[in-house]
């Protein structure tokens, strides 16, 4: 089926269910779908944004801009975070709702599990310190800065090895010290992240990574695990009272430094958000502009 018919067929669905809301939310293209539907079956309209879909492709000015236009006239808009919603609100009617943050939170499969049990059950060295990361390789993430600083923590902690699950990038796998799981079960990954004595999470002073809320982030402080971050004003807002964890961005033997640190902590007791949690938030934005 053509996307335009898809589209159409939703619109007719949507009619004749006639619903209270239509609720667009993973990128911008589904926001704008979303305020079609809304129009067409007259349905108050809410749009989510968990990062900064115009950061995605830059060149797309006419979708920005259809983006922007559903923003400014939806009945709802939620942000994974306060910079982010900041952003979204500069887009919104100024008689227009407050953007309402619902934050990010890890799959309930994300908890504290025993560390050896989960280097065996990978086939992980039992008694190495391990850094763990998890995710893609990319400039706008940042990304290069985890190789420098990684040779820097191995001045320090010389046995210690840095443990990648995801994509195999050519570059940081030819480092001594650095193994790569390559793609992971997504029922494994709690497992993962368990077996490390911390993660790194890494991202950058780019339009994406000033409104990047990282998952991984999430689902590292929901094991407990120790985490070294590049401290973008989302990843320091994510650690609240433990944001002293998050390093200056670009300076590789600072963030070696703070990896050294977090290896030797045992387990941090973050303060997380569950689903439940931010399900309460939305359903309470959700009735209060219903009226």
């Amino acid at each position: 089926m053509a996307p335009l018919d898809c589209v159409a067929g939703i619109s007719r669905d949507a009619v004749q269910w006639s619903p209270d809301w239509v609720f667009g939310c993973s990128d911008a293209w589904i926001g704008l779908i979303a305020a079609r539907v809304a129009r067409q079956c007259r349905a108050r309209l809410a749009l989510d944004a968990y990062d900064d879909f115009e950061s995605y492709m830059t060149w797309n000015l006419p979708l920005h801009a259809l983006w922007r236009r559903a923003l400014s006239k939806a009945d709802l808009v939620t942000a994974a975070g306060p910079q982010l919603a900041s952003l979204l609100g500069s887009h919104r009617r100024r008689d227009s709702s407050p953007v309402v943050v619902v934050p990010m939170a890890a799959d309930p499969a994300f908890r504290p599990m025993d560390r050896q049990q989960a280097r065996v059950a990978l086939g992980l060295p039992e008694r190495s310190p391990l850094l763990g990361y998890s995710g893609s390789w990319s400039n706008n993430r940042g990304s290069h800065l985890l190789v420098d600083g990684f040779r820097h923590l191995r001045s320090i902690i010389p046995d210690v090895q840095l443990i990648l699950t995801g994509r195999r990038p050519a570059r940081p796998i030819k480092e001594e010290g650095i193994r790569s799981l390559g793609y992971v079960d997504d029922a494994l990954l709690p497992t993962v992240i368990n077996a490390m004595d911390a993660c790194a999470v890494v991202t950058a002073d780019t339009r994406f990574g000033r409104g990047s809320y990282p998952v991984k982030l999430c689902e590292a402080m929901a094991c407990g695990v120790p985490v070294v971050a590049t401290a973008t004003e989302p990843v320091r807002w994510m650690l609240g009272v433990h944001a002293n964890l998050a390093t200056p961005l670009g300076e590789a033997k600072l963030f070696g430094d703070a990896a050294a640190a977090a290896l030797a902590m045992g387990r941090v007791g973050y303060r997380t958000t569950t689903w439940e949690q931010s399900a309460d938030l939305l359903e309470q934005a959700l009735l209060e502009r219903m009226g």
